[in-house]
């Protein structure tokens, strides 16, 4: 899934690490890339050194009108804004779903859907998820586009993985507490199964 550029540099194989803290409202991932030689060895890697993904997660009952939410954790960073619409942004047509199409989907269990234009201004509840994604590439002549190209897929995988949480309501809407933990619990035999 790397484009060719990356191909050309990235061995067959290699580990990427993720790590996640879950306190809802907030959240912190980080994803750590390691060749398989130096699995062992973090942040210290002779293949891809100091490079990592650290994604923090705040939501908020509103619609996105908070700009100063990450201003303590990201006061000395260069910042873009990016508004995610899981309606009206396009996805990669290769993971275009239309019963995950929010235009499309209507929850038989809630009501909601629809998702038309201006929806934002029409729609409760309405939650936003703010994201703080840094990404950090520490190569001479690459780390730019690097950090580009990851900027770009991690926001495809929100948007993705946003339009699915929304078109997917039905199946966990009435989950209870042990539903969930026993769910992650299967969830996370079948992976370890797949590693």
């Amino acid at each position: 899934k790397l484009p060719s550029w990356a191909r050309a540099v990235v061995p067959k194989i290699f580990y990427v690490t993720e790590k996640a803290w879950n306190y809802y409202p907030y959240t912190i991932t980080a994803r750590l890339i390691f060749d398989v030689k130096h699995v062992f060895v973090l942040l210290q890697c002779s293949f891809l050194p100091k490079f990592s993904i650290h994604i923090e997660t705040k939501y908020e009952d509103n619609k996105g009108s908070n700009d100063s939410i990450f201003d303590k954790e990201a006061k000395d960073l260069e910042r873009e804004v990016c508004f995610i619409d899981i309606a009206s942004d396009e996805i990669p047509e290769r993971y275009y779903k239309e019963s995950e199409d929010p235009k499309y989907f209507k929850s038989q269990k809630t009501g909601r859907g629809q998702l038309k234009e201006g929806w934002r201004e029409t729609h409760q509840p309405i939650m936003c998820s703010y994201k703080l994604v840094t990404v950090k590439f520490e190569v001479w002549g690459l780390q730019t586009r690097v950090e580009q190209f990851v900027h770009k897929v991690v926001r495809d995988i929100l948007l993705i993985g946003h339009r699915q949480a929304f078109a997917w309501v039905d199946e966990w809407y009435d989950m209870t507490m042990d539903d969930v933990r026993e769910y992650e619990k299967n969830m996370h035999e079948k992976t370890n199964i797949k590693v």
